[in-house]
């Protein structure tokens, strides 16, 4: 089993069949051995960033919408950022190397020149401790490898596939798979 630890992605397997997390693909933000917290990459919503979080709609990246980031606390909002460079500055947090997490009470004067990127999400998705373990070994999740493209592309419609496609030896061979494997 490949590490779980920020900056990892949870890819969910067939055999997950929680609609929440059906052919999702989950960045992994903060992992503690009280729990983990991640954000749902490929779940955008039709609700534009500048309905709900005006300030941050020039600096937010296409598409300029919402992301439903998971189940709890959906009306709450959670800010992934991709810093331009490797200084300390008031408002992030990092996560892992350039990524960080972004407190939207910052002034965007102040945020917005330090963001290469910058993606908003309702809610997170979370376990508590030993749960994403158990969950993975039963076989729910794909544990690879990130990148930041995964989290700021534009089109997410594929992500699940392209992300098994790129991965070593028969893991790739998933991303072929259909989603019921009986209409085969």
């Amino acid at each position: 089993m490949t590490e779980v630890r920020a900056g990892m992605l949870l890819v969910a397997t067939p055999a997950l069949r929680d609609p929440n997390f059906a052919a999702t693909v989950v960045l992994l933000i903060d992992v503690a051995d009280d729990g983990v917290l991640g954000v749902v990459l490929n779940r955008p919503t039709g609700l534009a960033v500048g309905q709900v979080l005006p300030p941050w709609a020039e600096v937010v990246a296409e598409p300029e919408v919402l992301f439903q980031g998971g189940p709890v606390e959906t009306d709450g909002a959670i800010a992934v950022a991709l810093r331009s460079g490797d200084d300390d500055v008031l408002g992030f947090r990092p996560v892992l190397d350039r990524l960080a997490l972004l407190d939207l009470d910052t002034p965007v004067e102040l945020a917005g020149p330090e963001l290469a990127g910058l993606r908003i999400f309702a809610g997170y998705s979370g376990w508590g401790s030993g749960q994403l373990e158990a969950e993975i070994a039963e076989g729910s999740w794909y544990v690879v490898p990130g990148d930041a493209g995964d989290i700021f592309r534009i089109d997410t419609g594929s992500l699940w596939r392209d992300v098994l496609r790129r991965q070593p030896g028969d893991l790739a061979l998933h991303s072929t798979r259909p989603s019921d494997p009986e209409l085969n």
